[in-house]
C-alpha cells in the first residue's frame, strides 16, 4: 500500500534498528561521501512490512526504467534488503542479533528527524538513540546506475522510537554494569600510612673533664709563681 500517496515509499512496521549513524553523518570508505546511515532488522514474522516493501522496490524499479536505465531492466537487479538467515554480499555470516529477520541497509545526505513515540513534536537527544533500540522507520526506494552498477537504493527517512532494546554495540547501562552494588554502603579503604616509628633519642656529647695543671708553688713564699 503506497505511503503517503507515494508508491516509492513505505513506513515499516517495528523494527529493530542497528549500525545507527543519525546524529553524525560518516563516510562508508575512507574519502567517500559522509553520509547518515541505519540498517533495519525487520522480523520475518511481518510479512506486511515486507509486502510493503517489496511493493516500493518494484515501483522504483519501474520508475527507473524509462528515467535512469533507458527502457531496459537489469537482469539481476540489485537491492537493499537481505536474508539474515544467509550470508552477507562478502559471503560473511550476519550477526546473531539478524537472525530471524530481514536486513535493509538505508542512508541519506540529510539528517533524519528521531523523535520518541510518546512526543514527536520533540526530537530525541543522542543518549536516547542507539543501536539495539526498536523504532518505525519511513524509507523511499530509487533507481540508480552508477559506472555500470543498476539497482535500487533506499533513502532514510525519519525515525519513531517505539522502545528501548539491548544494546547492540557490547556496551551495557550503568545498571547492568553496577547491578546489586547501587545500594550498598562502601567502607572507603584505609589510608596506607606507615606505622609511626619515634626517633632515635639524639646522641649528646659528654661534657670533657678537664684538670688545670697545677701552679708552681715557691716554697719560701707559699705563693703561686
Amino acid at each position: 500500500m503506497p505511503y503517503q500517496n507515494d508508491a516509492m515509499k513505505t513506513l515499516t512496521g517495528i523494527v529493530r534498528l542497528t549500525y545507527v549513524n543519525v546524529v553524525t553523518p560518516r563516510a562508508q570508505q575512507q574519502g567517500g561521501e559522509a553520509k547518515y546511515s541505519v540498517t533495519l532488522l525487520i522480523p520475518k514474522s511481518d510479512v506486511a512490512t515486507k509486502a510493503d516493501i517489496d511493493a516500493s522496490i518494484n515501483a522504483a524499479a519501474q520508475d527507473a526504467l524509462a528515467k535512469i536505465w533507458n527502457g531496459a531492466r537489469p537482469p539481476q537487479l540489485r537491492i537493499p534488503i537481505y536474508d539474515g538467515d544467509g550470508v552477507r554480499p562478502s559471503g560473511e555470516p550476519f550477526g546473531a542479533e539478524c537472525k530471524g529477520h530481514w536486513v535493509l541497509n538505508a542512508s541519506s545526505k540529510t539528517k533524519p528527524q528521531c523523535v520518541g513515540i510518546d512526543n514527536i513534536n520533540v526530537e530525541l537527544s543522542p543518549s536516547d538513540i542507539y543501536s539495539g533500540m526498536y523504532a518505525r522507520v519511513t524509507i523511499r526506494f530509487f533507481g540508480y546506475s552508477n559506472s555500470g552498477n543498476k539497482g535500487i537504493g533506499c533513502g532514510l527517512g525519519n525515525i519513531l522510537k517505539t522502545g528501548n532494546g539491548e544494546p547492540l554495540a557490547g556496551r551495557t547501562s550503568a545498571d547492568v554494569d553496577f547491578a546489586g552494588l547501587g545500594n550498598a554502603v562502601v567502607q572507603p579503604p584505609a589510608p596506607n600510612v606507615p606505622a609511626y616509628t619515634p626517633p632515635a633519642p639524639a646522641q649528646y656529647a659528654q661534657p670533657v673533664q678537664t684538670t688545670a695543671s697545677p701552679a708552681y708553688i715557691n716554697p719560701i713564699t707559699g705563693l703561686p709563681v
